[in-house]
C-alpha cells in the first residue's frame, strides 16, 4: 500500500521550533509533489507549503512564508517540514500529502497521511 506517516508534533512554546517528518513507504517521494497542509478545529484544511517532484521549486502560504522550510531527503524518502518561530496560530493537525501537481489545494492530492498534532502554547 501507499502510506505516508508524519511524525514530530507535539506542544511547544510560541517563538519555539519543530521539525515535521513525513515518511513514505509503497512508493517514492521524488515521483510525486509533496505538501504540508493543516487544519485546526473549526478551519477549513489549508495548504502550508508543497515542493515539487524534482524537489527544486517550493511554495508557501503567506502565514507561514519566512519561518517554515519543506524540504525533502530522497535516500530516507521523507520529507519534512521545518517550523521556526512558532506562533499560537500554527496551532493545528498537520497532514502531509503526495499527488501529481504540486498545489495549495488539498483535492489535488491523492495521497495522504493520517496527521500530527502541532500545538504552540506557553
Amino acid at each position: 500500500q501507499l502510506q505516508l506517516v508524519e511524525s514530530g508534533g507535539g506542544l511547544v512554546q510560541p517563538g519555539g521550533s519543530l521539525r515535521l517528518s513525513c515518511a513514505a513507504s509503497g512508493f517514492t517521494l521524488d515521483n510525486y509533489a509533496t505538501g504540508w497542509f493543516r487544519q485546526a478545529p473549526g478551519k477549513e484544511r489549508e495548504g502550508v507549503s508543497c515542493i515539487d517532484s524534482s524537489g527544486t521549486d517550493t511554495n508557501y502560504a503567506d502565514s507561514v512564508k519566512g519561518r517554515f522550510t519543506i524540504s525533502r531527503d530522497d535516500a530516507k524518502n521523507t520529507v519534512y517540514l521545518q517550523m521556526n518561530s512558532l506562533k499560537p496560530e500554527d496551532t493545528a493537525v498537520y497532514y502531509c500529502a503526495a499527488g501529481a501537481v504540486a498545489s495549495i489545494l488539498p483535492g489535488d492530492f491523492a495521497y495522504w497521511g493520517q496527521g500530527t498534532q502541532v500545538t504552540v502554547s506557553s
